[in-house]
């Protein structure tokens, strides 16, 4: 039986006045003392740092919104590691990322858009003269001085001219016809964030420093992309590509030395899963990596090896760490290795030597996961070692911070005083709670309103990650205070298949996502409402992608919620195999088999197959051009909430693929249309 008990046009016209109302008129009204979507454009942040040669500065990207061409602004800036300075190198309306150094800390070299395309720039520092380097088409990236800081090598994509299976060769001249057809014959076609793959790959392209023509170094049909680096003597480039053909294969990328005159590869790994980030000792000895041995579960750690320069003696540093290693970085006398790795909802930096001695310099990195609390953060090291990192401070956006020889933090800068230091925000407070499946522990976070009274009731929102295989943690995050600002307190966590807790409790959901990562979540709304604060006929649940997965699955389980709103998810896991740009990746680790072969695993884990259990007011919300988890996804579900007769809503952001915070106008609208969502369904005192 189709119900006809759905969202009349008075009640749609309310929810977008609300959306107006809730969120925005302190902000219209004068200078509000709680954050407001307004306040989206006015955050910056510090990203990338790079130690200067001087050892006594570092340069850094300056990121801020524009809130004229609704997009993220890098400029580069250079602060005194005593603090006292902060000089501005590259700072104007355009974009400025990227920045290098050659060995001799005679030159930098970045990226920049100041005349148009991004191209690579080179700045001699004695004089302050910059060479524009390229006048390419596509943009370059990864770029590496070599080390006589005459060359310059670069990735870029190159496109090549697909030969069509057919071809209508009778056009007029001057008639306007339908656009041609798009000929498809490869498996992964379109990329998240890029649309549909044009013909081509990425390459590596060598240029002098000065400014030339770029010569290029590879030619083959596979995509030699992430970091490169030059041998000690500049006849060897270092580079990562997958050079299998098996498109099923999607880790197995190995470490390749390409011969810069005869363009011969060499494979110097060949294991079954992925080997990248190398990393040249400063001797030119040994290379530093990152990788695992391809065990076919969902959640896989990174360990870090050193190898000989020939692919011989691969050692790991790390074999007791059980925790994903990334960021790698030689320290300058060769003796050990910096990285950074996730711990318990915290992003750790640390230092190993050549023996695997690990001593934690920090867990404090984070700060540039804007939108949502996730784990994050950049460091550098000096020539002398000391630590430059984004600092985590949990109530504003990263600064810089420096780790002196006593191992004291100091802060070097300060880029939104001007705007929280008269906000009322909470930073995130730590929850433990037992799990009610096995008794595990597991890590939460409250985030209370800035008026917080603890002997007042107040609505909860749950607020769910994605992944699922990555962490949350105690980090600024602009959905979560906006939320909090607007009267709410929220939970957010780590269930379990959440990364940072080891691989066994990250693949406790494998083959088995959506599961028991409900129950993990339901404690973790039990422990807030514990203690006494929470109003429980005012409880919402959002998340998006994984966590939009989730929020489905829990209103297919339970009706205490009392609205939802899911973000960007998967419905349905058939279709979802067959549209998603990773399709192949997922068919793989997330299933023992096909959904064709074995149907009902697939629909057992998916959450269209609870729609009938719904009760739960939903609004789906999700990119209109997101490939990642389509939006055909998001249209099954809001037509099944419909044909059950469930108070729905529907919001299909424009120009957003999956990362809908990409423009933060877009930002702004999600969580306008979430609060407005909810404060709408809110149980009034006099309901209560």
């Amino acid at each position: 039986m189709i119900h006809k008990k759905y969202l009349q046009r008075p009640s749609l016209t309310l929810l977008l006045s609300m959306i107006c109302a809730s969120v925005s008129t302190a902000s219209e009204s004068g200078v509000s003392d709680t954050l407001t979507l307004k306040d989206l454009f006015t955050l910056e942040y510090a990203a990338n740092p790079v130690a200067m040669p001087d050892g006594k500065h570092v340069i850094y990207e300056r990121r801020s919104m524009d809130i004229m061409t609704d997009s993220l602004r890098r400029n580069l800036w250079m602060a005194s590691l005593d603090g006292s300075q902060q000089i501005p190198l590259l700072s104007d309306s355009e974009n400025h990322f990227s920045p290098i150094f050659s060995a001799d800390g005679s030159k930098m070299a970045y990226l920049s858009t100041k005349e148009g395309k991004v191209q690579i720039y080179s700045q001699d520092l004695a004089t302050g003269y910059t060479a524009r380097v390229t006048d390419v088409a596509m943009t370059p990236n990864n770029i590496s001085f070599s080390p006589d800081g005459k060359q310059i090598a670069f990735s870029m994509f190159t496109p090549n001219k697909a030969k069509p299976m057919f071809n209508l060769d009778f056009k007029p001249e001057g008639a306007q016809w339908a656009d041609s057809a798009h000929y498809i014959d490869q498996t992964l076609f379109q990329r998240d964030g890029a649309g549909m793959n044009r013909p081509g790959n990425m390459h590596i392209y060598v240029v002098p420093a000065i400014g030339g023509t770029p010569r290029q170094i590879t030619s083959s049909a596979y995509d030699f992309s992430g970091s490169i680096e030059w041998s000690k003597n500049a006849d060897q480039l270092i580079v990562s590509a997958n050079t299998r053909n098996d498109d099923f294969d999607v880790l197995n990328s190995d470490l390749l030395s390409i011969d810069l005159k005869t363009a011969d590869v060499t494979k110097l790994t060949n294991t079954s899963g992925p080997e990248s980030s190398p990393k040249l000792s400063p001797n030119g000895g040994k290379i530093a990596f990152i990788g695992f041995e391809d065990n076919g579960k969902s959640s896989q750690l990174n360990q870090l090896y050193t190898m000989n320069t020939d692919g011989s003696g691969v050692q790991s540093l790390t074999p007791n760490l059980d925790r994903s290693v990334a960021d790698i970085t030689w320290a300058e006398n060769g003796k050990g290795v910096y990285f950074s790795y996730d711990n318990m909802g915290r992003k750790h930096l640390a230092y190993v030597n050549l023996s695997g001695k690990i001593v934690i310099k920090s867990d404090a990195l984070g700060g540039i996961s804007i939108g949502r609390p996730y784990t994050s953060g950049h460091y550098a090291v000096t020539p002398k070692g000391a630590v430059v990192f984004t600092a985590s401070r949990g109530d504003r956006p990263a600064d810089l911070a420096l780790i002196n020889d006593e191992g004291n933090v100091i802060q070097l800068t300060d880029l939104n005083g001007d705007v929280f230091d008269h906000k009322a925000i909470n930073k995130p407070s730590l929850i433990e709670v037992k799990s009610s499946v096995d008794d595990r522990n597991l890590q939460a976070w409250i985030v209370t309103p800035p008026d917080f009274d603890p002997t007042q009731k107040y609505p909860l929102i749950l607020e769910i990650h994605g992944g699922p295989h990555t962490a949350y943690g105690p980090e600024f995050s602009s959905e979560i205070q906006l939320f909090a600002a607007n009267g709410y307190v929220v939970v957010y966590g780590n269930p379990r298949g959440s990364t940072s807790q080891g691989a066994e409790f990250a693949n406790l959901i494998d083959k088995n996502y959506p599961s028991q990562d409900y129950d993990d979540l339901m404690d973790m709304v039990n422990g807030v409402i514990s203690k006494g604060y929470v109003d429980e006929k005012n409880l919402f649940v959002t998340g998006g992608s994984g966590g939009g997965v989730l929020t489905a699955w829990i209103i297919g389980n339970t009706d205490r919620f009392k609205a939802a709103v899911v973000a960007k998810p998967v419905i349905n896991w058939t279709s979802m195999i067959g549209t998603s740009d990773i399709y192949t990746y997922m068919a793989k680790y997330w299933f023992t088999d096909l959904p064709w072969v074995d149907y009902q695993q697939y629909w057992d884990r998916s959450p269209l197959s609870l729609v009938g259990n719904v009760t739960t007011p939903t609004m789906v919300l999700t990119g209109e051009q997101d490939v990642r988890t389509p939006m055909a996804e998001s249209e099954q579900y809001y037509g099944a909430l419909r044909l059950q007769g469930v108070e729905s809503a529907f919001v299909r952001i424009q120009g957003a693929y999956h990362g809908i915070g990409a423009k933060p106008s877009n930002l702004a609208r999600k969580v306008g249309y979430i609060l407005a969502w909810f404060d709408k369904h809110k149980a009034s005192k006099k309901e209560n």
